[in-house]
């Protein structure tokens, strides 16, 4: 393949350069997958309303989020084992971020420590939380506070682990479990073989410490699943122990985003998990205009982004800014950190083409009334004095 001119060319040199259990890793979903196809059918739905006559001579994709600028309204998604597609991922991700000028969130199923990305970040980083274990969780959050960490983003829709189908049938798990079938796969892709071989299988590296030697830890993370327990009285406990921004991840219901809000946190992210854990989940697309007027703090969406003209209209529908995760793990899988450059300067490349489409010389100036949808909706609102409650992709 030439030159890779959008994330469905990154995709394709994943999955010739990965193993197939891996690429399933990667791109699989919960049961029938129909969250998939539904999280990127929800974004085809969604139609411009151009507007013309305007100056768009000169364009800008700069915003800010909690005081802070970003280059385009975009973040790295949190993601886990990226070791497993290209070696030291996390951190090959951590730098391109930085160098992008957007944060990087990372998983705390990573195969590179708190301490190592932030050796080697130039930007802002993230840390997103599973709890697995009270008594690990507040180690984790210590340990990301005392490397410079400047959020907390909380997951809350792995109560227990999505049936994975791919994975399976696959038997994928980590370590990986080498069989007949295994080693005839890594033959068939060499590349990402040696690559194994030289760097040596990847681990989840914010285990691999002393915080873990503790028993009812150790026996945690042997049963390989979160704290179920974990609701909303609990918020309270991880609000006091982190300091600075808190965000909740995984939120579908306005209801629920107005209760984080109430309860301290600073924004929430609206997040089927990528299709990863309901199958039968509605887009977090569908949920954003009504969650962004129902509370005052930014609202951040992930699942199904693949284009520039997607981060577009997710913030014309209210989002503060999109978080990337196949998106990048296609240009990681294929290219490494080079490639992962290459994928958000192509994004920001369609952010900006597409603010000149609609005429918009701004992404800070986008709003409902670029979205067909919403158009019609908004001015019938004005008219009438009602709040605009939805605009349905």
């Amino acid at each position: 393949m030439s030159k890779p001119v959008n994330t469905a060319d990154y995709r394709a040199l994943a999955r010739k350069r990965l193993p197939r259990m891996v690429f399933d890793y990667l791109e699989g979903g919960a049961e029938d997958e129909i969250g998939l196809r539904h999280n990127r059918g929800a974004f085809e739905k969604v139609k411009f309303q151009p507007r013309r006559l305007v100056d768009i001579s000169s364009r800008s994709t700069r915003t800010s989020l909690f005081g802070k600028p970003l280059s385009a309204p975009m973040v790295i998604a949190p993601t886990g084992l990226n070791g497993i597609f290209w070696p030291d991922g996390d951190l090959a991700l951590a730098r391109a971020a930085g160098k992008f000028g957007i944060p990087f969130v990372l998983s705390t199923a990573s195969t590179s420590s708190i301490e190592a990305v932030a050796d080697v970040a130039s930007g802002e980083l993230w840390f997103q939380l599973y709890i697995v274990h009270r008594k690990l969780a507040e180690r984790l959050v210590q340990r990301a506070l005392a490397a410079g960490y400047t959020t907390l983003v909380l997951t809350t829709d792995v109560g227990v682990n999505g049936k994975r189908e791919r994975d399976l049938r696959n038997g994928f798990a980590m370590p990986v479990r080498y069989t007949l079938r295994t080693l005839l796969d890594g033959i068939l892709h060499p590349r990402w073989s040696w690559d194994l071989v030289r760097h040596g299988m990847p681990q989840l590296a914010n285990f691999a410490s002393a915080d873990v030697r503790d028993a009812e830890i150790q026996a945690a993370l042997m049963s390989r699943q979160m704290d179920a327990s974990f609701a909303w009285q609990d918020l309270k406990w991880l609000r006091d122990m982190w300091p600075h921004t808190l965000l909740i991840k995984g939120i579908s219901r306005p209801d629920d985003a107005e209760r984080c809000i109430e309860l301290g946190a600073d924004g929430v992210i609206l997040s089927n998990h990528g299709g990863r854990q309901l199958d039968a989940a509605i887009a977090p697309l569908e949920a954003l205009s009504v969650t962004s007027q129902r509370i005052g703090a930014p609202v951040l969406i992930d699942s199904g982004t693949r284009r520039g003209s997607d981060v577009v209209k997710a913030v014309a529908l209210g989002a503060k800014a999109v978080l990337l995760g196949r998106a990048t793990l296609y240009a990681l899988a294929a290219q490494g950190e080079r490639g992962v450059e290459a994928a958000l300067s192509m994004l920001k490349s369609e952010i900006d083409t597409t603010l000149a489409q609609i005429g918009c010389p701004a992404v800070t100036q986008l709003d409902s009334d670029y979205i067909w949808a919403c158009a019609s909706q908004t001015t019938r609102n004005r008219q009438s004095n009602e709040p605009l409650l939805s605009c349905t992709p």
